[in-house]
């Protein structure tokens, strides 16, 4: 089986799924994806199971195959199984033939593919089986109004390795104006998909449960893509020493604040600091407030008069375009410091070439933290060009720009030049708001600051600030009209739980001399 975090392109997905047929019997694969989809249905249809109604959508190809398996195998346990066959006059590999012979043979009762079908009863599961990873061509006709039928429903929907009208690797919905079947649940076979976890795949795959079909180790590939997770930054966590002081973690300067966004690099400072950072400094390019007055350690200076030679510097929030701005981000640039790089810093960078090569050709670690827009921006693309491909976009950002890069948005792309991808699975909705992005720098600047790699900083920064979110939204706060500035003193308790709790598990490990 692959690693847990573990995310596979469909072409690895395919490599991986003939190495494995060609030593297993026929047909091996689809009674195994079967029982495993079964054994998920059952779980979500509640007792008593002879009272449910499940209908079973059943596409062409091997997905429909999948679909006929699981029809059988309800229908088998006692549950009243209706199945549509939805492409009647496809032509079915013999797995499937076998799978549609079996479904007959059993009480699975088959029905017309037509919107009244489904509205007939009450359906307490719907297992979509329409489209697997091969769908290339937009759902429309009858099948699209099946679609729209089964979004309407109000009962749990199971799709079967990904909900049908999704690309599983970009999580975009297949063609211009096309639909995705929105599953509360996804078993998906073999192995992860980065689809299911970014753009609109998590609105659409809901709940994902991986069954790996007893397949080999040795089938499986080398993955590049990642779920992000506390594993991949928690050898960074260390607890402070006693024998501390505030030299020993480093400084932060946050440079933006223009006239009338004096905001930004406030709540990016204030990140920064709860976030762990010795002493942080707020240089603006507008009037300097004398102090924060709700975080006064905070040290406010004027950008011009700063000195960039000691600290990890955090560029962009509330910068602006001027001309001073440019000359302060030049100026930063040609730092030897850590960097960090938002906001208007990413779009000055995005209008001149020479910043670009002297981005490109700093020896220093850079991070960059764009929207898709300021994507967009950067590579010369259009917004729905960057939304088109997450990944590709962010690799691209990461190899022109010598960068780690995070791509903001639901499902946000962390990449570095080498190719190494993640997908950050936490945050919600409560994240689109004003801010949050300048909470984000802020909370990448305080790690680097504490000696964090930059690839980790970038990682456990964006856990971080999604795992904030989610706890707020599951706390009432949210996801409408949560503010950022509330995200800063949950993500300091995540960090320190976090942090505590590799310790303890660092402590365990000595104790029985593993």
């Amino acid at each position: 089986m692959a690693p847990s975090s573990a995310l596979y392109t469909v072409a690895e997905i395919r490599h991986i799924e003939r190495t494995a047929m060609a030593a297993l019997p026929p047909g091996t694969l689809m009674q195994r994806a079967g029982a495993a989809a079964a054994r998920r249905a059952a779980e979500l249809i509640p007792e008593p199971r002879r009272a449910a109604a499940v209908l079973v959508l059943v596409g062409p190809g091997n997905n429909g195959g999948d679909a006929l398996e699981v029809a059988h195998l309800l229908a088998q346990a006692g549950v009243e199984v209706t199945a549509l066959l939805c492409a009647p006059g496809a032509t079915h590999s013999p797995d499937a033939l076998q799978a549609m012979d079996r479904a007959r043979q059993s009480a699975v009762q088959f029905g017309d593919p037509t919107v009244s079908t489904i509205g007939q009863l009450e359906w307490t599961l719907v297992v979509d089986g329409l489209f697997g990873i091969g769908l290339a061509r937009p759902i429309t006709g009858k099948l699209r109004a099946l679609v729209e039928a089964v979004n309407n429903l109000p009962c749990p929907v199971l799709a079967l390795d990904l909900p049908s009208g999704l690309d599983a690797d970009t999580g975009a919905i297949v063609g211009d104006d096309g639909i995705a079947v929105r599953a509360t649940h996804t078993i998906t076979f073999i192995a992860d998909k980065p689809g299911l976890h970014t753009l609109y795949g998590r609105d659409h795959a809901g709940e994902v449960h991986v069954a790996d079909l007893d397949i080999e180790h040795s089938h499986f590939t080398e993955p590049h893509i990642h779920l992000n997770g506390v594993a991949a930054f928690s050898d960074c966590l260390q607890t402070r020493p006693h024998n501390s002081h505030k030299g020993s973690f480093g400084d932060v300067i946050v440079i933006g604040g223009a006239h009338g966004m004096s905001g930004a690099p406030i709540l990016a400072a204030r990140a920064a600091a709860k976030c762990g950072a010795g002493r942080v400094f707020a240089a603006f390019l507008g009037e300097a407030p004398a102090y924060d007055s709700m975080q006064p350690e905070l040290m406010c200076r004027t950008a011009n008069g700063i000195d960039l030679s000691s600290a990890t510097l955090v560029v962009g929030p509330g910068l602006g375009t001027s001309r001073e701005a440019h000359d302060i981000l030049a100026k930063s640039l040609h730092s030897r410091q850590p960097l960090v790089l938002d906001a208007d810093a990413l779009n000055l960078i995005a209008a001149e070439p020479g910043l670009q090569h002297i981005l490109a050709q700093r020896e220093t670690p850079s991070l960059i933290t764009p929207h898709p827009l300021e994507a967009a921006r950067l590579l010369q693309q259009s917004t729905k060009e960057i939304q088109a491909d997450r990944l590709s976009a962010a690799r691209l950002l990461a190899l022109q720009f010598n960068a780690v890069v995070i791509l903001k948005g639901s499902g946000s792309i962390i990449a570095r030049p080498d190719g190494e991808t993640m997908i950050n699975p936490t945050g919600n909705p409560a994240l689109a708001t004003a801010g949050s992005g300048d909470i984000l720098a802020g909370i990448c600047g305080a790690l680097l600051a504490q000696h964090f790699p930059m690839w980790n900083a970038a990682l456990a920064a964006c856990w971080l600030h999604g795992e904030a979110a989610d706890t707020l939204v599951s706390q009432g706060i949210g996801p409408i009209g949560m503010m950022a500035g509330e995200l800063i003193p949950c993500v300091r308790n995540l960090l320190n739980q976090v942090t505590e709790q590799h310790a303890r598990r660092h402590i365990a490990r000595q104790e029985s001399g593993q």
